[in-house]
């Protein structure tokens, strides 16, 4: 194989042409880029577009989880706990037992308050009988006298005067001796109504021996033990100790101090997002009340917020926070916030024509979310306008634009 010292030559002429030229357009690439980004060139912005978006303002508001219901279970009687039937923790239903009191006093009070229902029983009796018997005794007399004053009405001084006066005395004896024994028979009767509310009373108080759970919930604190002498909790001021505890779990409220601003939009029936970070979750929870009065040392006013909870997975105590939503608005013109330059008394907004000037337009602005304000006027859909950092900026200033958008993806 030959190779000719001329077509050496041409070739190594041929790489240095091609290596000039590549060094060239490097040069010349190096000098363009020099030139846009040299101090004479126009400074680079951040742009977005403005346009139709969906506001919201919320408040987040913290506080802290409390039982729907919560109540100290006291014993209505006085005595001792013969059994208790429940611990901590344990989930009650209502109605269920809860503990069950030893009163050896009452058993003789009921056992003497049936006695005295049977012997008013056999004062009725007796009284009955009496009655009969004085109604028999009325009727004879009565009759004889009946029989006397007919004898004396057909034959005139056929029959004494005074056996006569006798005859009609022993009938009002007798009247007066049946009236008399209805009134010891009615007597009896209303002692035995008497014996039998006595008995009611004390089979009533009897019933409070047996301590049952007024709602569904959980056992969250147990003062007593089999055998502890529990006093009656009949009066606020007394010193008796309760049962339980008992703590209704499976709807918990949270009272929000909503500030006095966002009041007026409060609503009842309003669902709001409940995020409790200690276990990293959100729950579904309603505005269900509201006090309807603002506290005069903090200007807020006390919201309650209902939150189910059927699996028990909240516990009362833990912290929560709540998007309150105090306004909304849908499809209105918006900028993003730093695209506002509030140096001024009257808001402002930077805005770039297609040549690319800067155009400095005053706006009127409307409410707010985190990250987008609207825009009610001086502005149209479509406008580009300049985000960040206006320092420096003139009207009428030449820049290069760089879409936001782009930026951010």
């Amino acid at each position: 194989m030959r190779i000719s010292i001329s077509d050496t030559r041409s070739k190594t002429v041929l790489a240095c042409v091609f290596i000039f030229g590549l060094s060239s357009c490097a040069r010349t690439n190096a000098a363009s880029e020099k030139a846009a980004n040299g101090p004479d060139a126009p400074p680079i912005v951040l742009v977005a577009k403005a346009g139709r978006a969906n506001l919201a303002s919320d408040v987040v508001l913290t506080a802290e989880f409390e039982p729907f219901q919560q109540v100290d279970v006291m014993a209505k009687v006085a005595g001792y706990v013969r059994s208790i039937k429940v611990d901590i923790g344990d989930r009650i239903h209502e109605g269920q037992v809860l503990a069950v009191l030893e009163i050896p006093e009452m058993e003789d009070d009921l056992t003497r308050a049936a006695a005295a229902i049977d012997q008013a029983d056999a004062e009725i009796a007796t009284a009955a009988d009496e009655l009969q018997r004085a109604e028999a005794a009325h009727d004879l007399a009565h009759l004889s006298y009946t029989r006397i004053a007919d004898v004396l009405k057909r034959e005139p001084g056929l029959v004494p005067q005074q056996e006569v006066d006798e005859a009609r005395s022993r009938d009002l004896i007798a009247e007066a001796q049946v009236s008399a024994a209805k009134s010891v028979l009615k007597t009896a009767e209303q002692r035995t109504r008497v014996a039998r509310a006595e008995q009611t009373r004390f089979q009533t108080l009897h019933k409070y021996t047996t301590i049952s759970a007024p709602f569904e919930g959980v056992v969250t604190k147990r003062y007593a033990d089999a055998g502890s002498m529990i006093q009656a909790g009949t009066a606020s001021q007394t010193q008796a100790m309760p049962i339980v505890q008992l703590s209704q779990n499976n709807l918990l409220r949270l009272i929000l101090p909503v500030p006095e601003s966002a009041v007026s939009r409060v609503h009842v029936g309003e669902a709001v997002d409940v995020h409790v970070s200690s276990i990293g979750r959100t729950f579904p929870g309603r505005v269900a009340r509201f006090a309807d009065k603002i506290q005069p040392s903090t200007r807020t006013m006390d919201t309650e917020v209902d939150v189910p909870n059927s699996s028990l997975a909240l516990i009362p105590g833990m912290y929560a926070e709540v998007n309150l939503r105090i306004n909304e608005r849908r499809g209105v013109l918006s900028v993003p916030l730093d695209a506002v330059d509030r140096s001024d008394p009257s808001p402002r907004v930077y805005t770039v024509t297609p040549a690319g000037a800067i155009h400095i337009m005053t706006v009127a602005l409307g409410m707010e979310s985190d990250q987008r304000v609207e825009v009610r006027s001086g502005l149209q859909e479509g406008d580009v306008v300049i985000t960040g950092r206006h320092a420096g900026l003139t009207d009428g200033q030449l820049v290069q634009v760089r879409s936001l958008e782009a930026q951010v993806h």
